[in-house]
This record gives structure tokens, sequence and C-alpha cells, in this order.
């Protein structure tokens, strides 16, 4: 089950059916996978805050996963939180030259494999994540994110 919650109207402004744009991104990304994720939209003083708390670095970032906790019982079992900063992630779109649709899409789908499990803590663990998000983000049409407009 994914679950969206729009917390910062700018998402629901600048994205048509924003709800469905994440809710695709998580689905494709989860595969068979089965386990409930919450997705907040929200604004960059919020995920400031969380960012501060949780790791320690008060400033907004894109995007932050929270794996859950095991609950006994809970059949799935959560997987976790996707925490996404509207203005920081609008921001990086019109610097990187995409679309904000394109751009969300890609860090759900970053923010989904972090949930389960995935790292890019050292240069295996990045190439083999951005190798999976690559090809997640080409079967739902987005181009690859890392690569610059001038390697075309």
């Amino acid at each position: 089950m994914i679950e969206v919650e729009v917390e910062a109207d700018d998402w629901t402004d600048a994205i048509e059916d924003v709800e469905a744009v994440v809710e695709r991104a998580a689905v494709a990304t989860l595969g068979s996978q089965e386990g409930g994720i919450v997705v907040l939209l929200t604004d960059d003083e919020t995920v400031r805050g969380l960012n501060d708390r949780f790791r320690g670095r008060d400033k907004p970032t894109n995007v932050l996963s929270f794996p859950a906790a095991e609950m006994p019982g809970a059949d799935p079992q959560p997987l976790g939180d996707i925490v996404l900063a509207y203005g920081v992630c609008a921001a990086e779109a019109v610097e990187q030259s995409k679309t904000l649709t394109n751009h969300l899409t890609h860090l759900v789908v970053h923010g989904v494999l972090h949930l389960l499990g995935r790292d890019h803590e050292d240069n295996a663990e990045a190439e083999a994540m951005e190798g999976e998000e690559r090809a997640i983000l080409a079967s739902l049409g987005v181009s690859d994110p890392y690569m610059l407009p001038n390697d075309g």
C-alpha cells in the first residue's frame, strides 16, 4: 500500500495529479515486493527540521527516507516513510534542466530503493543503485537522471 500525503500545496499547484506520479514511481520500484510506504510531499522548512533532528544537518534536502521498524503481526510489513521538500526539488529540477515531474519520479524511486535496503555509501553501492534507478526510470519513460544535458 502506498499512501501519499500532500502537506504543501505547491506540489499540487506544480504537478497535475501529483499523487498518481508518486504512486506510479513507487509501484514501479517495488515490483513484487510488498510493504506499506507513506510519501509526504511537504515544504523545505519541514524537511530541514527532520534533517536536523535525524541526521544532524540543519538544512533542507530533496528527499529523506525513514525505514520502518518491524511491526509484529503486520502483513505486509511497512517499509517506511519518504519525505520530499518542494523548494529544494523544484530548484534542482530547474538547475538540472528537468521537469519537476521527472525529478520527483526519480527522487521517489531513489527513496523507495533506500527503504528496500539499497544505499550509496561507497562507489560500488552507488553504481549499483544508480543502475537500478536508471532501469526503473527507463521503464517509466524518464531519461537517465545522471546524464548531464551536455553529455547527449
